[in-house]
């Protein structure tokens, strides 16, 4: 199991990478302005790191609802099961990005954006959300 973590978003996508070990870690996110290039170097990722499971945060509403946002997602889902012919779960993202945002200093919040550190760090949460329900909890040792 080789899963790739994605905070979809029309500017910036963010990344992060897990496996059966159960722990998740951000990768780089793809910034490019041109949304074919960004897809292109998702294809790439994909291939190259060979991942067998894509999970997608999926933007409900506070109140449970979807709205636009879901509806562009659930495209991108299509979109990525057609593509690469890989499952494609999708993982409530609710506020996964403003957890990701607090970490970083208010100050540094602007130029951290743009980067795409933070939507990493959200795939990052969403993941992780994803491996603890899949995967049985670690046995811990004599105690």
């Amino acid at each position: 199991m080789r899963c790739l973590g994605i905070d979809y978003g029309t500017k910036r996508v963010g990344l992060a990478q897990g496996d059966e070990i159960g722990v998740a870690t951000p990768l780089p996110a793809l910034t490019d302005a041109d949304e074919t290039v960004r897809w292109r170097k998702l294809g790439e990722l994909i291939r190259l790191r060979r991942f067998t499971e894509l999970v997608l945060g999926y933007p409900y509403n506070m109140d449970g609802t979807v709205g636009f946002k879901a509806k562009e997602v659930d495209a991108f889902a299509a979109r990525l099961k057609a593509e690469f012919g890989l499952p494609v779960h999708l993982v409530d993202e609710t506020l996964t990005s403003a957890e990701a945002e607090s970490s970083i200093a208010k100050k540094n919040r602007r130029a951290v954006r743009d980067s795409g550190l933070i939507d990493s760090r959200a795939a990052c949460l969403i993941l992780q959300d994803y491996l603890d329900q899949k995967l049985p909890p670690a046995i811990s040792g004599p105690q």
